[in-house]
């Protein structure tokens, strides 16, 4: 099965894909499965969970208060803005799993500080060794780096905002049916990845700026 692990909807306030739209991708692009992993929310992945004809992990990418972590095969929400251990805690308690997101890239204010990746990278399941939109490809060599040094297992996504982006990176796997089954699945460690064009991080931009807009309109 071919599974991109990390790409965002219309939940995302940067993200301009619909469920529909990311359904429709996925076909195209050959995928078996996917992952939503919408920021700081699961609204849009159980929504898509239950209509796709195919098998969908709810994903959560979660802005802890020193970094972002991912969690998979959630039940509930976990907030933002709680110390990574708390937010770690919080998806075992589900019987989730943990990757490191984008680990490496240096323009993401967003990733986890590398003093608390170091120091909890026994405690998550998975680094993302390709994200498709890091703009220098040496970001990351580092974080496969890092998952070979420290043993990790091998995470990859898209990181699609757009449906186009959709199944630019993906990993291999026999099963995403339970947490054990795709933990055992990666061991492989099969991932394909390719690069987004640059101008996708301006779609983001114009994203964001509009959704503040709207939310400004709505608090006045």
């Amino acid at each position: 099965m071919k599974v991109d692990l990390h790409l965002h909807s219309r939940c995302s306030p940067d993200a301009v894909s619909s469920l529909e739209e990311l359904i429709e991708a996925c076909q195209r692009r050959g995928l078996d499965a996917l992952a939503l992993t919408d920021h700081n929310t699961i609204r849009g992945a159980l929504e898509l969970r239950r209509i796709a004809p195919f098998p969908v992990i709810v994903g959560e990418e979660i802005r802890t208060a020193r970094g972002e972590l991912i969690g998979y095969f959630l039940q509930e929400e976990v907030p933002p803005r709680l110390s990574p251990e708390e937010t770690i805690h919080r998806i075992r308690e589900q019987g989730g799993l943990i990757s490191v997101p984008h680990p490496f890239c240096r323009y993401r204010r967003s990733r986890l500080d590398h003093d608390v990746l170091a120091a909890l990278a026994d405690q998550v399941d998975m680094i993302e060794v390709f994200n498709s939109r890091n703009v220098h490809m040496k970001d990351n060599r580092l974080a496969l780096k890092f998952a070979q040094e420290r043993g990790k297992l091998f995470s990859a996504g898209s990181d699609a905002h757009t449906p186009g982006e959709v199944g630019n990176s993906f990993v291999e796997v026999e099963d995403c049916s339970t947490p054990a089954a795709f933990l055992a699945g990666l061991q492989t460690r099969r991932w394909t990845g390719h690069r987004a064009l640059p101008t996708v991080h301006l779609v983001s931009r114009l994203a964001k700026s509009a959704a503040n807009l709207v939310g400004s309109f709505r608090r006045s």
